[in-house]
């Protein structure tokens, strides 16, 4: 694959092909946001919480924010929030910075090799629309105490804990009923 007039180095490519397992458009997007993520606040990898992303979805996309900025759901610094929308919002917690990509609509007549060329090559305002972040600053991970649920005997942290018919309950077996009617994110 030709990356001459590439946005990023080849390295980073790889190493998110690596990480992601296959070459795709959606791994290409995700790539070229953390880029212009780590070129708008000046770093190359978070070690910790200092950069922060908001992805609106789960798709391939997000494994090439995960390999190239080092944002990952288990330090929590990738925080999943699903609108479904091709999107992600990038903070710097030590400046105060933030910005959202959110990808324009494919273009029909470019696929495969020649879509992950162009996204990778093409002005960045082609590629996505740029914005304010439609969330705040989130705060940094917290640690919680784990509640043992008195149904299954599973911890959870007390976050996810709920009160059914006097015990203390997990999200599993809250039930669908209640998390229908939305109990589970309160």
């Amino acid at each position: 694959m030709e990356t001459i007039n590439w946005i990023c180095k080849k390295e980073q490519w790889e190493k998110a092909v690596d990480f992601h397992g296959h070459v795709c458009g959606g791994l290409a997007l995700g790539v070229r946001a953390a880029v212009e993520a780590q070129r708008r606040l000046r770093i190359e990898r978070a070690e910790d919480e200092e950069i922060v992303c908001i992805t609106e979805n789960d798709a391939c996309c997000v494994d090439g924010i995960q390999a190239i900025l080092g944002c990952t759901v288990g330090k929590g610094n990738l925080i999943y929030r699903g609108t479904g929308k091709l999107a992600f919002s990038f903070f710097d917690r030590r400046r105060n910075i933030s910005f959202r990509l959110a990808a324009k609509d494919k273009k029909e007549d470019l696929h495969g090799e020649e879509y992950i060329d162009y996204v990778m090559s093409a002005p960045l305002e082609e590629i996505f629309t740029e914005g304010k972040p439609r969330a705040g600053m989130p705060e940094p991970a917290r640690h919680m105490a784990s509640v043992k649920c008195q149904i299954c005997g599973e911890a959870a942290p007390e976050s996810r804990i709920r009160v059914m018919d006097g015990k203390l309950v997990c999200l599993d077996c809250l039930g669908p009923v209640h998390r229908e009617r939305g109990w589970d994110r309160l």
